[in-house]
């Protein structure tokens, strides 16, 4: 516990009275730290700390990559700048590394305040460490994203947007160049890397020249896990912090659905909310910071459930072995009934909705297919953005599948208009989406409306047909799990099967494509938690 005569040794607090200090005492927190132990993260909010023992270092995050970008010794501040203007951190606070670790005791902001109102020094010398700190983290701030990686393209252009797209959601630095009108019989996008020229690469060749994992670095694991959504990264995060040798496979890029999402205000810890790719981030950096291997642009295309191990057939012929396998593959978002709807895509049609998506709607007519809660967030997103946002919606209202407050806010904000009963039938433009033919339910009619972007946001379906007969599936195609996967005649030992356990020993299934599973992050981000508890069991059967 902290004491008055600790405090004493601290310069700013050592002309306090002895009474002052003693409910100082009483009032502080007593951190101990062992080395590289964070006491503050990016976006926390507002307190003072002062390093009492050992050393604090301060980190950010700059062109993805997390800096050191100062060092706080005993007597030393660290949340000045919060204190004096109200916000929250602009960096991460950790001790330092070496033997000692750190002790740190914190203020907040009661705390502080109570201080300041009893001796007004305080608070006067804080400001001007805070003014001095601010004009230094402007300079860092200033900096050029450190990058050789550009992609050439239209704005419009399926590929360029697909592209774009994977460098965004694997945190690759990248520079755009869009063009303002195609030039004919060149083909997009084309990707300049290192000194090297690349036209229209496929996204293993993107992968591969940016430096990211396209082949698993061995053929033996603990866990192998397919999918690296919100589900799949839990699970890869709490598998690799245990000391299992951990692979995540993932066809595309880490996120899954939730990474397309503009804003998740239901997520607990976020008081306002986080949007799915800042998540998917967070997760992805989490995972390979504990040791998980992220293996991107690869296709599971079969998996053979034995007794003592599993195989996982890669495309490509590449076949790894693991004693557990996690599904974790999620969904897939459901197409639009619409003919020639396929043409558009990536020109005009788009699939979920991400915040990398904002220069699409800068400007434009933006149309959004749904009524559900990833809808509503999408449509307020892009209403800072849009010149217009039409919600279409089949149902009679929001009520049946948006929460109230998504629907509060939609009613309160100008720039978006609800139309009910309506969907699309039809599509029209050149090489990109020019205008829609919307009809209207209650009355027979169809319109035509001027749309060069349209988000469909209508529901996703499970992809589980590559998967053997051994894992059973409900009729929509979800993976049964636990006594429901008992209950299937592919079921043959002695055992129960764990909670998420499937018809196949060994194999496990978590998050969206799990059967009966709760469509929420939170939901998925806990079944990623709780297979890996169950990995462990299972693996003490051998």
């Amino acid at each position: 516990m902290i004491t008055a005569e600790t405090l004493r040794g601290i310069p700013i607090f050592a002309p306090l009275p002895d009474e002052t200090l003693d409910e100082l005492a009483r009032a502080v927190e007593d951190i101990r730290l062992v080395p590289g132990e964070y006491f503050a993260h990016e976006g926390d909010e507002r307190a003072l700390f002062i390093v009492v023992e050992g050393g604090a270092e301060l980190t950010k995050v700059i062109n993805g990559e997390e800096r050191v970008i100062g060092r706080r010794k005993p007597g030393q501040f660290f949340g000045e700048v919060p204190m004096t203007l109200s916000t929250p951190f602009p960096a991460s606070g950790r001790a330092a590394d070496g033997a000692e670790g750190a002790r740190i005791i914190k203020l907040d902001v009661k705390v502080y305040y109570t201080l300041a109102a009893a001796v007004p020094s305080i608070p006067a010398r804080v400001a001007g460490l805070a003014r001095r700190y601010l004009d230094w983290l402007q300079e860092v701030a200033s900096e050029q994203a450190d990058t050789d990686v550009r992609v050439i393209g239209p704005r419009s252009d399926a590929r360029t947007h697909e592209v774009t797209g994977f460098l965004v959601r694997n945190q690759i630095a990248f520079e755009r160049t869009t063009l303002g009108e195609r030039i004919a019989g060149e083909r997009y996008p084309i990707l300049e890397h290192g000194g090297a020229r690349t036209v229209d690469p496929s996204l293993r060749e993107v992968a591969t020249a940016v430096g990211l994992d396209v082949v698993p670095a061995a053929s033996d694991y603990d866990v192998v896990i397919l999918g690296a959504g919100p589900a799949g990264l839990t699970a890869a995060v709490n598998g690799a912090a245990e000391g299992l040798r951990t692979v995540v496979i993932e066809s595309v890029a880490p996120g899954g659905q939730a990474g397309t999402s503009t804003r998740i205000e239901n997520y607990t810890g976020f008081p306002f909310g986080i949007s799915g790719d800042d998540l998917a981030s967070r997760a992805l950096k989490q995972a390979k910071r504990l040791g998980a291997e992220i293996v991107v642009t690869r296709t599971v295309e079969a998996v053979v459930p034995g007794a003592e191990f599993s195989e996982i057939v890669l495309d490509g012929g590449d076949v790894l072995r693991a004693p557990v396998v996690i599904v974790a593959t999620g969904v897939a978002w459901r197409s639009l009934p619409v003919p020639g709807i396929d043409r558009f895509r990536g020109s005009g049609v788009y699939y979920g909705a991400a915040r990398s998506d904002a220069s699409i709607a800068q400007g434009a007519d933006v149309c959004i297919v749904g009524a559900g809660n990833s809808a509503g967030q999408a449509a307020l997103f892009f209403a800072r953005h849009a010149r217009s946002v039409t919600m279409l919606v089949r149902g009679e209202s929001l009520a049946a599948s948006m929460s109230r407050y998504l629907i509060d806010q939609i009613a309160a904000n100008d720039v978006v208009r609800v139309q009910t009963r309506s969907e699309i039938v039809g599509l029209h433009g050149g090489s990109s989406l020019e205008a829609i033919d919307v009809a209207d339910r209650t009355t027979g009619a169809t319109a035509r409306k001027d749309a060069g972007v349209v988000f469909v946001m209508i529901g996703a379906d499970a992809v589980t047909e590559w998967l053997p007969p051994d894992v059973a599936r409900d009729v929509h195609g979800f993976i049964l799990t636990g006594p429901d996967a008992a209950a299937t005649a592919q079921w043959a030992i002695d055992r129960r099967p764990f909670a998420l356990e499937t018809s196949a020993p060994g194999v496990f299934a978590i998050g969206d494509v799990r059967s009966g599973s709760v469509k929420r992050v939170a939901a998925c981000v806990g079944e990623g938690g709780m297979a890996v508890a169950f990995v462990h069991q299972y693996l003490a059967l051998a």
